[in-house]
């Protein structure tokens, strides 16, 4: 089953999620999304050993 990914990047926005993991293999399916994403420049990764990605939500981008 496919992931909702702007579901959980509302998610991270409104504070339901305090952080969002993205495995590698997921990479090429989310990145479309965060790219269209309305307050993307307000999600942020932290790169994890193995590939995957770390997103939180920061009001100063940060």
């Amino acid at each position: 089953m496919d992931k909702d990914y702007q579901k959980l990047l509302e998610q991270l926005v409104s504070g339901e999620l305090a952080e969002l993991d993205v495995e590698q293999k997921e990479f090429q399916a989310f990145q479309p999304v965060l790219m269209e994403f309305h307050q993307r420049n307000s999600i942020v990764g932290r790169a994890k050993r193995g590939g995957g990605v770390s997103y939180h939500y920061s009001r100063d981008g940060i």
